[in-house]
C-alpha cells in the first residue's frame, strides 16, 4: 500500500468545492472545524473518496444548516436525536456532528453524548487509522492532527482502538464486525491486544441490530479477498454468533483412516476465487454458502467414502432462512443466491462425464439469464492444490463451456420460454386450465430439451397436434 509522507500540512487534501464553502464559515462562525477519518485515511492512501465527515467544537446541525444553505440545492437529511446532519452538494456526501464525549450503558449502543472537544471526539472512535484529522481554520488550514499514532498504524497495516479495546468493544459491540471489515478491506492486521479483546466482548454482540449486523458483512464481502474477514469472526469467535452454518463446515471427520476436505476452508477458498473474477456482491454470498448444507448430508458409505448427496438441494432451502435472519433481502437477489446454490453442482457433474446435448439444454434452461454467473462460481468452486489435476479439472471445464456456448448458440436456449404456452394448448383443444394442459405443455418441453424436435413454433405446434390425443385420454378435461 502506498502511502503519502507524512508532513505537519496537508492542504491539497482540500481542493473540493465544500471545503472552500467550510473555510468560509468557520471565519463567519469563529468554531473549529476539522475534517475526520475515513477521507483523511483514504487521502493518505492515495484513494480519494467525496463522503467527508466534519467535526465542529460547536453546534454540528447549525454548521449543516448554514452549509446547506450557502452551496445551494441540496439533499439534506438532520438527524437531530443524534445531532447529526447529512447534506449531499457537488457529488460530495458531507455529513456534520458536534464534538461530542460518549457513554454507553450495558444494553444499547446508543451513547448518552455530551459535547466536547476535538480529541474526545477523536478518542471515540473505532480505530486510530480513523481518527486522523485536518484542520479547516483559514490560519491553520491543513494541519494534520493524529493524537494516536494513526499514520503509524496506517504504515504499518495495523489496526488499533484509541483507548482500551474492552471499552471500545463493550460500549459498541458492532466495532467488533467494523475490525474484520477493515482488516478484510484495507488488508490490514488486527494488533494482538485489540484481537483479544473481539473473543472477550462477544457477548456484547447480541445488542447490535441483524440490519447493521448486514451492512458489516455486505462491506466486508466486496473485499478484494474476504476471507480475511471471515478468518477474523472465525478465530475471534464471533462467527458462531453471526452464521453458525458456515461454522458448522470447519473440521474434517475420519473413518477408517479416511477423511474429507474442511469445507470451511474450502468454502472461504472458493469465495476468494470468485472474488477475483466478479465483483457482483451477491455472487458472492453464493459463493459462501454454495456447501451450507454439507454438515447435514455428510455421510460415510464402505467402499465409496465421504458424500453429501443433495447438500445442494438441501442448501438452497436453507438460503431463504439466512438471509432472512440476517435482514438480508428477501426478493430476487436472494432467489438468485438459491438458484447458484441449487445448480452449483450440475456444470460441475457435467465437466467429468460424457456430456450429451440434452443435458446441455437442461443446464441452460434451469440457469437462464443467470448461466454466466453459474459458471465462473463453478469454475471457482476448482480448489485442489494437486497441480495435475488443478491443470486436469480446468481443462475438462474449458472443454465444457466451449460445448455450452456450441449447444446454446445452435438451439437458441437463453432465457428459454417454450414456444407453445398453457393459452394456445387450451385454446387449441377447448381446455380448462388443469392436469391436461400441464402434461401437454411438458411433453413439448422434453422433446425440445431432448432434442427430438427442433426448439421453434412450427415444430412444436406440430409435435403437439400429435401427442395430445394419447395425453389427453390419460388427462381426461375436467367437466
Amino acid at each position: 500500500m502506498y502511502l503519502l509522507p507524512l508532513q505537519s500540512h496537508y492542504p491539497e487534501a482540500l481542493t473540493l468545492s465544500p471545503f472552500g464553502v467550510l473555510r468560509e464559515l468557520q471565519c463567519e462562525l469563529g468554531q473549529p472545524i476539522y475534517v475526520v477519518g475515513g477521507y483523511v485515511r483514504d487521502y493518505l492512501r492515495c484513494k480519494p473518496v467525496k463522503d467527508i465527515d466534519i467535526v465542529t467544537v460547536g453546534s454540528g446541525l447549525e454548521l449543516a444548516r448554514r452549509f446547506a444553505e450557502r452551496v445551494g440545492p441540496t439533499e439534506v437529511s438532520f438527524y437531530d436525536n443524534f445531532g447529526t446532519a447529512l447534506v449531499r452538494a457537488n457529488d460530495c456526501a458531507v455529513e456534520f456532528v458536534g464534538a461530542r464525549r460518549e457513554s454507553y450503558r450495558r444494553d444499547s449502543r446508543k451513547p448518552i453524548v455530551e459535547d466536547g472537544s476535538l480529541r474526545d471526539d477523536q478518542l471515540r472512535r473505532d480505530f486510530t487509522i480513523n481518527a486522523l484529522s485536518l484542520s479547516l481554520a483559514a490560519d491553520d488550514w491543513g494541519r494534520f492532527i493524529d493524537p494516536f499514532g494513526g499514520y503509524e498504524d496506517l504504515a504499518r497495516r495495523r489496526l488499533r482502538t484509541p483507548r482500551d479495546p474492552d471499552l471500545t468493544f463493550s460500549d459498541d459491540p458492532l466495532r467488533m464486525l467494523r475490525a474484520a471489515r477493515f482488516a478484510a478491506v484495507l488488508d490490514c492486521f488486527i494488533d494482538e491486544t485489540t484481537f483479544a479483546a473481539l473473543e472477550r466482548n462477544r457477548d456484547r454482540l447480541p445488542i447490535v441490530s441483524p440490519e447493521r449486523i448486514a451492512e458489516e458483512l455486505n462491506k466486508m464481502m466486496m473485499a478484494a479477498q474476504p476471507s480475511k474477514g471471515w478468518l477474523i469472526l472465525f478465530k475471534s469467535k464471533l462467527l458462531p454468533l453471526i452464521l453458525p452454518e458456515l461454522q458448522a463446515l470447519h473440521g474434517v471427520d475420519r473413518v477408517n483412516g479416511i477423511g474429507h476436505k474442511d469445507n470451511f476452508f474450502h468454502t472461504l477458498k472458493v469465495l476468494d476465487n470468485l472474488a477475483e473474477l466478479s465483483d457482483s456482491l451477491w455472487l458472492r454470498w453464493a459463493a459462501l454458502l454454495h456447501d451450507i448444507a454439507k454438515p447435514l448430508t455428510k455421510r460415510f458409505e464402505p467402499g465409496i467414502g465421504w458424500t453429501f448427496h443433495g447438500h445442494e438441494d438441501r442448501g438452497a432451502r436453507l438460503v431463504p432462512q439466512i438471509f432472512r435472519r440476517l435482514r438480508l433481502p428477501q426478493n430476487e437477489k436472494m432467489r438468485f443466491v438459491q438458484l447458484m446454490v441449487q445448480l452449483h453442482q450440475r456444470p460441475i457433474a457435467l465437466a467429468d462425464s460424457e456430456v450429451t446435448d440434452s443435458a446441455i439444454r437442461r443446464l441452460i434452461v434451469d440457469a437462464g439469464e443467470h448461466l454466466d454467473e453459474l459458471l465462473l462460481l463453478c469454475r471457482a468452486d476448482i480448489t485442489t492444490r494437486d497441480t495435475s489435476k488443478l491443470f486436469r479439472f480446468r481443462a475438462n471445464y474449458d472443454a465444457l463451456e466451449a460445448r455450452i456456448r456450441e449447444v446454446e448458440e445452435r438451439d437458441a436456449l437463453r432465457n428459454w420460454q417454450p414456444p407453445i404456452s398453457g393459452e394456445l394448448i387450451m385454446e387449441t383443444f377447448g381446455l380448462k386450465p388443469g392436469p391436461a394442459v400441464g402434461a401437454i405443455k411438458n411433453a413439448i418441453r422434453e422433446a425440445i430439451l431432448e432434442g427430438e424436435i427442433p426448439n421453434d413454433y412450427e415444430a412444436a405446434y406440430a409435435y403437439m397436434q400429435r401427442i395430445a390425443p394419447p395425453l389427453l385420454d390419460r388427462h381426461p378435461p375436467r367437466a
